[in-house]
């Protein structure tokens, strides 16, 4: 799990439940079916509507990503990448084939079995631009979808905050009821700004740093391989590599 998202929404979600109990408040007063059912179910609706039914198939996989650490490691992919042009500058190209079934990260096997097959560099650096690219915009859906939710939501807190409004003020006759009537008509904005700010903006941001963090992985990879594959010596290509990275982990290396 990521320690970071999991403590953070600990934290928000703690921070306004905590201080709502201690000015009085119960929670049973905010647990309301009406309010809920506009905002969340709602606020899904008017987001499914401007994506895809694939994209929403994949939603576990999106979530999973912004709250399970992601194995990428930067420093050790160098260290993979510098090995075989190590093993390529002795061996060959072709010696490399031996060594596809290791590799793990299939964008770096496949931009090795491009490399073994002899393309050009440029067209080597071509294919792998625009595999990083599909990629990028398949995680930037997830990113949207979720800035979308973050959007719609206070929108529909207010949706149903003037319907709470609306029957309130239709049906009550007694003024000693309508203050907390109009009060209950407020709990569907409360849902709305708590679950946009504290789950679907943070989400996103979240996914949007995943992103941000995959590419300079897969640029370290395709600088990498095109290096390895015109034989470049694995010292250049390390020092190279290595200027991906934040001074800290250059430092280490």
């Amino acid at each position: 799990m990521d320690i970071a998202t999991i403590l953070g929404l600990i934290l928000g979600v703690g921070a306004v439940v905590l201080s709502y109990i201690m000015e009085g408040g119960h929670l049973s007063a905010v647990l309301q079916a009406p309010p809920m059912i506009i905002v969340i179910v709602g606020t899904i609706g008017a987001a499914t509507m401007t994506t895809s039914f694939k994209l929403l198939t994949n939603l576990p996989s999106i979530l999973k990503i912004a709250f399970v650490s992601p194995k990428m490691d930067p420093v050790a992919t160098i260290d993979e990448i510098v090995r075989l042009a190590e093993k390529s500058r002795k061996e060959g190209l072709l010696s490399l084939e031996k060594e596809l079934k290791a590799i793990t990260n299939p964008f770096l096997k496949k931009a090795i079995q491009f490399a073994i097959d002899g393309l050009e560099q440029n067209v080597l650096r071509d294919l792998l631009e625009i595999e990083m690219s599909y990629i990028s915009e398949r995680h930037k859906a997830g990113v949207t979808f979720f800035s979308k939710l973050g959007g719609f939501s206070p929108t529909l807190g207010i949706i149903g905050t003037v319907l709470g409004l609306v029957h309130a003020l239709g049906t009550v006759s007694d003024a000693s009821k309508m203050a907390s009537s109009i009060a209950a008509a407020f709990i569907a904005t409360l849902w709305g700004i708590v679950l946009a700010n504290l789950l679907y903006l943070p989400i996103s941001d979240k996914l949007r740093l995943r992103n941000e963090e995959e590419n300079v992985l897969l640029e370290i990879m395709i600088a990498g391989v095109c290096s390895l594959a015109t034989g470049e010596n694995p010292r250049m290509i390390r020092a190279k590599l290595l200027g991906f990275l934040m001074p800290r982990l250059r430092k280490e290396q």
